[in-house]
């Protein structure tokens, strides 16, 4: 059956923006969060967004407060159980998400698909923990949402025909290019990206050129938007340390072994622009 009723656990950055696009494109969404607080903080965001694309001419403003009204926050479970599929987009964390989907799965109709934005993790591990693996799909959006162009649709072994079409399917209708790809750790882009980034790192540690020489060096002689260091800042030191250890683990590859210096970098806090100071210093 079509999909009308979306659900998405976890208002942050990538949950909002998942949201807001699911809103935008007819879904009546609702968005879970563990507390209030943080579902006020992620509403927000996305009534910033929406006002920014009236203010760019790509939304009127009837349309804005359209999308505004088809999207409902609570931090009750329950809330969810009449959608027909659920985005999870909450920490990475494992165990955190595998409770989760054994709770969806004991709340949702039997129709739902059960879906993960996870960046990392195997989505066959998550949907082991449901009595509904044919329904289990990652769904990977890349950041910021409402603007980046892709989401990786994933299929486990377990996965139906069915439910892949219909993820696909819901891809496209959020107006996204759909790239499928099967449950590998890291999918297709990280499994690209980020022995890109630590390479970088590499480069930077080794004294080869100065941040900003690497940096320049991909984006005038490769063509990229942003550098490897400066994307590193943007996604998070924290974040790609945490990707990069579940990929060395599940390859064993060197190439994804983390380097010291991001290691020691994470220690001291520097995570990159969300604390002021990553690869670059954002203090100022």
């Amino acid at each position: 059956m079509a999909i009308q009723k979306v659900g998405v656990v976890g208002c942050g950055l990538m949950g909002s923006g998942i949201a807001q696009i699911a809103a935008a494109t007819g879904h009546e969404t609702t968005i879970l969060e563990v507390e209030e607080k943080y579902l006020e903080k992620g509403i927000a965001s996305i009534h910033k967004s929406l006002n920014r694309f009236v203010e760019k001419g790509k939304m009127t403003e009837a349309d804005r407060d359209a999308v505004a009204g088809r999207i409902k926050g609570t931090t009750k479970l329950s809330d969810l159980a009449s959608c027909d599929i659920v985005v999870e987009a909450a920490t990475e964390n494992a165990e955190i998400k595998k409770k989760l989907f054994s709770d969806l799965d004991k709340l949702l109709a039997p129709h739902a698909l059960l879906a993960s934005n996870t960046s990392s993790l195997t989505i066959i591990e998550l949907a082991a923990a449901t009595n509904r693996p044919d329904k289990v799909v990652g769904l990977h959006f890349f950041n910021p949402v409402p603007i980046m162009k892709l989401v990786e649709v994933v299929r486990t072994i377990a996965t139906s025909d069915e439910a892949y079409t219909e993820a696909c399917d819901f891809g496209r209708k959020l107006g996204k290019e759909v790239v499928e790809a099967k449950d590998s750790t890291g999918f297709v882009v990280n499994r690209l990206l980020v022995p890109y980034m630590l390479d970088a790192i590499r480069c930077f540690e080794q004294g080869l050129a100065s941040a900003e020489d690497i940096d320049r060096g991909m984006k005038l002689g490769c063509g990229y938007p942003m550098g490897p260091l400066e994307l590193l800042d943007f996604v998070g030191l924290d974040t790609t340390l945490y990707i990069a250890e579940i990929m060395f683990d599940e390859f064993r590859e060197a190439r994804f072994a983390p380097p010291s210096l991001l290691r020691r970098m994470v220690t001291a806090g520097r995570m990159g622009r969300k604390s002021g100071r990553g690869i670059y210093d954002y203090s100022k």
